[in-house]
């Protein structure tokens, strides 16, 4: 039962994060909350990881998901659940497109969907930011105004931003800024 259920999320989650990867975390922190199968701070390290590992975040994410879950097979299945909308639609899409490239009310839909896609990467991008540098469950319960802020991250945050905007650095790969990141997460520790 568990292998349908993520097999059903994870179809969900595909059929609906238009825009990529970044799209479907609304749709990952919907399913925790639903599911109780992981925690928000979980779901950050997952982010951390899929980022810094090759692949597409999203399959990344709901590979991880799905093992996490379910072992090796919930992987699996969560993974097929989330690209088979893709496959699908596309499959169905390459058949008929032909047909109306040219009609006014299928332009209408890709350009409708251009800021749907946008905001959901902003919502998650959002998300992960709040998520990371705020803590709002120590100011309401303790009022720390100081403590409600991880100073960290928000410096090495502060720190990539003004790197990146340097002429120099742009030349360097963006492997460099997450082995970096990574290096620095260790030596700081940054795990709370």
């Amino acid at each position: 039962m568990i292998y349908l259920q993520l097999y059903y999320e994870f179809f969900k989650a595909g059929l609906f994060a238009v825009g990529g990867g970044l799209a479907t975390l609304p749709f990952l922190y919907d399913i925790a909350d639903r599911t109780g199968w992981y925690t928000y701070e979980q779901l950050a390290d997952m982010i951390a990881i899929s980022e810094s590992t090759p692949g597409a975040i999203g399959i990344n994410m709901a590979t991880y998901i799905g093992h996490l879950t379910a072992g090796s097979l919930g992987g699996i299945i969560a993974t097929i659940g989330l690209v088979s909308p893709s496959i699908i639609i596309i499959l169905l899409i390459g058949r008929f497109l032909t047909k109306f490239r040219d009609n006014v009310y299928v332009e209408s839909v890709f350009y409708g969907l251009r800021p749907a896609s946008t905001a959901l990467i902003a919502a998650a991008g959002f998300s992960v930011v709040w998520m990371d540098l705020f803590d709002l469950s120590r100011l309401i319960d303790l009022g720390d105004w100081l403590g409600f802020i991880n100073w960290k991250s928000l410096f090495l945050a502060i720190l990539l931003f003004l790197l990146m905007r340097h002429k120099l650095m742009k030349k360097l790969h963006p492997v460099i800024f997450i082995a970096l990141s990574a290096l620095i997460g260790v030596l700081f520790q940054f795990a709370q």
